[in-house]
């Protein structure tokens, strides 16, 4: 648990789910993205999370993005296996992971339209009292109180909460509220909003963007772990206008644009499922091209 913890003061990147022409998950190549962001120093690797598009995967295509993942990491990095749906589902998925060699369990935030707050939290404590490897819990909300919070954060199976609302004043009472217990808050809402996170307590963040300059984010952890806050946001303003194209069409550009980087640099990853958006407009591809030819020549 604490190997864990210790991990989550890192990034936590969550890799793409390429596929072939047919449209299946093409696991080579899956096995080839994971073993270059897992060489390049990446800490933690959230498998088949949303930059994976989790909710566009059949439970039986999540299994194998785990599986696959476990295998190509070959005990580089920790493999926090994501899961969720139906709690009876997120907790066979998490048996299967587990198997497989997943070191930790990520739980998605429930989405039911019908949850109530206290309930969802309930959720991620069920999913955390029957794993048998540490859970982090992926909040996208800021309805739950610091109350919620904080039995999110006692419960002796929950390594950390990546927290991904923008509601910095609630993640900072939150944090004054938890000084005495042990649990990572994690920045999740990646490296633009990772300063911030900091400066209140967080430690460590999600990223997308290790898909495509896993070494550029690596720089902007560096930087925040030695106080640069300065120097971070200077390495985070290189790539704004990549993650302003992700926020395209309400966000359904989200992984999108990081596909198509891949693709920019030669990894052939396939489409984004519907109902992300499956192609970037030639003006956004443009955009995007441009952005990469930069980022590229800096490094």
């Amino acid at each position: 648990m604490q190997a864990i913890r210790q991990t989550l003061t890192g990034i936590s990147g969550v890799p793409v789910t390429p596929y072939d022409v047919s449209g299946n998950i093409d696991e080579a190549l899956l096995a080839k993205l994971i073993a270059r962001v897992a060489g390049a120093g990446i800490h933690n690797l959230m498998a088949a999370g949303n930059t994976g598009e989790f909710f566009s995967l059949s439970l039986d295509e999540i299994r194998r993005v785990h599986a696959v993942t476990a295998e190509a990491n070959d005990g580089r990095a920790l493999i926090s296996a994501a899961v969720g749906r139906s709690l009876v589902e997120a907790k066979a998925l998490a048996r299967d992971a587990i198997a497989a060699g997943c070191g930790a369990i990520m739980s998605h935030h429930p989405m039911d339209p019908f949850a109530g707050p206290a309930a969802q939290v309930d959720y991620f404590l069920s999913l955390a009292d029957a794993a048998t490897v540490p859970v982090i819990a992926y909040v996208r909300t800021d309805t739950f109180s610091v109350a919620d919070f904080r039995r999110l954060g006692s419960h002796d199976n929950i390594a950390g909460v990546k927290f991904a609302s923008p509601n910095l004043m609630l993640l900072a009472d939150v944090i004054r509220s938890t000084k005495d217990l042990p649990t990572i808050w994690v920045c999740g809402l990646a490296e633009a909003w990772a300063p911030a996170f900091y400066a209140i307590g967080a430690q460590g963040f999600t990223s997308g963007f290790v898909n495509v300059f896993p070494e550029i984010s690596l720089a902007v952890h560096a930087a925040l772990v030695r106080g640069d806050f300065a120097g971070a946001r200077d390495l985070i303003d290189r790539f704004a206008g990549f993650e302003e194209l992700r926020t395209h069409h309400r966000n359904g550009a989200n992984v999108t644009v990081v596909k198509e980087a891949l693709g920019i640099l030669g990894y052939k990853v396939g489409p984004v499922r519907l109902p992300g958006v499956p192609k970037l407009a030639p003006a956004e591809r443009a955009t995007l091209e441009g952005i990469i030819a930069a980022q590229m020549a800096a490094v």
